[in-house]
């Protein structure tokens, strides 16, 4: 037998490996997540009711068009049919992004550290990375990202808030950036924590696509919605932009039990409402109370947390695992801990408290 193994593209060497967030224990104390930035609550009213129901049928494939959630959608947010894409969740439809814009040669702009799947999903093409650091305060650096691009640059992301240090770009700020951007540059706004956005001079992405041909927005139902497991996300974008998307697309990817539950979600925003204000209020106390105790915490809009922890950060990651809550270290950087219940915050709190004074 030939010991020469198959031949695999160039580019998968090397490529990072995407790290999730660690499970909570399943046996022992109660343990807590908060390394995935998940929802707490359960499904939202009339979800699980519709999930069920659709469960019937899993033995006939999903409308590929998503046609009923594309209706829902278009309505909500006030955009045609012909400028959304769905996919499995908001990464999936990244991927989508890379794959229509950029191959060999083009280079993929974004912030750095940003959303962790961006360097995996631009190799995977054979596009080349160019990372931006943010700046001291673990905010985008637009200035620096706008000197980045240069004439093979074919794709910008902008993670507003940025995961994951929960930290935004303003209106303004925004606006300046997108104005230096060439108009053939394609600026996706990723805004998979949108709801959890209490300052009023951060921009809704959908009101900036509707003048700029070249800006994209990614939104999910993992997050506020509480749909992580499900994978559902959708972009809303121009028609050309939105079309590659839909020529980019798994056929049958976005199942019909998660675009049924897309849509019951959708339709208790009342309830969602009040949830994300819920964990905004939490968001506050734990953010209050990292600062009293001497933390340097960035303004964080999303549902996390940012410490900078640097060498101590898989310590701390340690400590609070042993105290029963699981965060998501980033090894010589930093930890994000989600926000979560407020027994699982507390955990956290009280390790954050004692981990300062040994510092």
């Amino acid at each position: 037998m030939s010991e020469t193994s198959p031949k695999l593209r160039a580019e998968l060497e090397g490529i990072p490996t995407y790290k999730p967030g660690k499970p909570a224990a399943a046996d022992g104390p109660v343990a807590y997540k908060l390394s995935s930035n998940e929802n707490p609550y359960p499904p939202l009213p009339g979800v699980m009711e519709t999930v069920t129901a659709a469960a019937a049928s899993f033995n006939r494939y999903p409308d590929m068009a998503c046609t009923s959630l594309m209706n829902e959608l278009s309505d909500r947010f006030g955009v045609p049919l012909a400028h959304l894409a769905t996919g499995t969740g908001s990464v999936g439809v990244a991927q989508q992004l890379i794959q229509a814009t950029s191959g060999p040669g083009d280079e993929v702009i974004y912030a750095w550290r940003s959303f962790e799947a961006y360097p995996i999903i631009t190799q995977i093409s054979g596009a080349t990375s160019v990372k931006v650091p943010l700046t001291p305060g673990d905010v985008h650096d637009l200035d620096a990202m706008a000197d980045a691009i240069t004439d093979r640059t074919r794709l910008i992301f902008v993670c507003n808030p940025n995961n994951p240090t929960g930290t935004v770009v303003r209106r303004a700020e925004l606006e300046r950036f997108l104005d230096r951007v060439p108009s053939d540059v394609l600026v996706v706004l990723d805004e998979a924590y949108r709801e959890f956005i209490r300052d009023p001079e951060v921009p809704d992405g959908v009101e900036i696509y509707r003048t700029r041909p070249n800006v994209c927005v990614l939104r999910t139902f993992s997050k506020a919605y509480g749909l992580a497991g499900l994978r559902v996300g959708f972009a809303i974008a121009h028609e050309p932009v939105a079309a590659a998307l839909r020529k980019t697309a798994v056929p049958f990817g976005v199942s019909q039990i998660a675009q049924e539950a897309a849509i019951a979600s959708l339709r208790a925003e009342d309830e969602l409402i009040g949830r994300v204000g819920s964990l905004v209020c939490e968001r506050t106390r734990v953010v209050d109370a990292l600062r009293a105790q001497g933390w340097t915490v960035p303004e964080t809009q999303a549902n996390f947390v940012w410490l900078r922890l640097g060498e101590s950060t898989v310590a701390f990651a340690e400590a609070c695992e042993q105290a029963g809550a699981v965060v998501r270290p980033f090894p010589g950087e930093g930890v994000r801990v989600t926000v979560g219940e407020s027994e699982a915050n507390d955990i956290f709190l009280k390790v954050s408290e004692a981990f300062r004074k040994e510092l």
